[in-house]
């Protein structure tokens, strides 16, 4: 058994993050600290400010979540991390699984997601539209998120740890990138006159959908994973 994948495809890296992107906590936090921002009578431009620098702390966060991710893996040794992939895999495949029972029966047995006491912490957070405040929050639900919804990232994490170079790195930093582009757009919508009210009702009626294509999604790079990991797969 042994690892030859070089990087996966620039398809995998972008419809993972793609899919990975319609994170419900994160889409959540940002509607909660708009609403806060104008129901204080803040203005439309402190609103963009404010939900940049949320949108900037969490891509920075899950970046450097990520190096810190591969710098890790990559100092495993191989024979090691062979084990290891299949152990992530079948990890991620599980929770593929678990993102996909949500579709049909949502919040019945176990789900993935961020607990009470740090959902609470997180809405008290919200309120504080400092810019110190605002930053804490964003690093604060990446951190608690990446642990709880964050299997597609560690999978393509895992993944490009194989062979870490500079094309991987970007790679990295594209996915990033995308996972944060729904924020910006939504922020970009309600800058616009889009009214709030309308994305939370677009977020509660999607959530379902959001939970399958997450899981479809798992499930998949799991079994890459494996793949990858017993030499049946080699990405050129």
């Amino acid at each position: 058994m042994g690892i030859e994948a070089n990087l996966p495809s620039l398809g995998i890296v972008l419809g993972s993050a793609a899919i990975d992107s319609i994170n419900p906590c994160a889409i959540g936090v940002l509607i909660l600290m708009i609403s806060v921002v104008l129901s204080g009578k803040g203005s439309v431009g402190r609103m963009v400010f404010l939900g940049s620098l949320y949108i900037f702390a969490v891509f920075i966060t899950y970046l450097i979540a990520g190096l810190g991710l591969i710098y890790f893996l990559s100092s495993i040794p191989l024979f090691v991390t062979e084990y290891l992939s299949i152990i992530v895999g079948s990890f991620i495949i599980l929770a593929g699984l678990i993102e996909v029972k949500d579709f049909f029966w949502y919040g019945r047995g176990f789900s993935l997601g961020i607990p009470v006491y740090f959902t609470e912490k997180i809405h008290r957070f919200a309120k504080n539209t400092t810019i110190p405040g605002v930053l804490l929050l964003g690093a604060f639900v990446s951190g608690v998120e990446l642990p709880c919804t964050g299997a597609p990232y560690l999978a393509i994490i895992t993944i490009l740890s194989l062979n870490f170079n500079f094309t991987a790195f970007l790679m990295l930093v594209l996915y990033n990138i995308v996972f944060v582009a729904p924020l910006l757009f939504i922020l970009i919508l309600v800058a616009f006159g889009v009214k709030l009210q309308n994305v939370k009702r677009w977020k509660q009626d999607s959530r379902g959908y959001m939970r399958l294509f997450i899981g479809l999604l798992l499930i998949g790079l799991g079994w890459l994973l494996i793949l990858i990991a017993n030499g049946t797969v080699n990405f050129g």
